[in-house]
């Protein structure tokens, strides 16, 4: 007895300390969580100097899988109103009609931190199509 007691405890002493294994399916980080607030700081940034505004991100699709982030929605003024593309570089784009008031990203993570690998604001197609391939990023986390 005492020697199965003993290999009991050795087996959960290295089951626990093994790496975790990759991430097999994609998840969606709940509102609030840690993960999330990371990704969508991580995001926040770029949109923030590119507009020259600030933003918030009303989320309609959200996959996190293996280190690799996709995300897409509308990029919103704080407090929810509709973003104001004026005095941007989306201002003439729209006057043509050729603006959709969306956005998707993709990014990495990177120890503890989120990179934002590929983005974009207002495109008429899909621009994501092909960035799994392009990035080598899971294509579960775009479905």
């Amino acid at each position: 007895m005492l020697i199965l007691t003993a290999r009991v405890v050795i087996f959960l002493f290295l089951l626990g300390s093994m790496p975790a294994p990759a991430q097999t399916r994609p998840h969606t980080p709940a509102a609030g969580s840690p993960e999330r607030k990371a990704i969508m700081e991580s995001l926040r940034a770029p949109v923030e100097r590119q507009l020259k505004k600030r933003v918030v991100f009303k989320v309609d699709h959200l996959k996190v899988q293996s280190g690799w982030a996709f995300v897409r929605g509308v990029p919103e003024q704080p407090g929810g109103k509709a973003m104001d593309y004026r005095d941007t570089e989306y201002q003439e784009a729209i006057r043509e009609g050729v603006f959709d008031d969306w956005f998707c990203a993709l990014l990495r993570r990177e120890g503890a931190k989120w990179r934002v690998v590929a983005y974009s604001i207002g495109a008429t197609d899909v621009v994501y199509e092909g960035w799994d391939e392009e990035y080598k990023a899971p294509p579960a986390i775009f479905r």
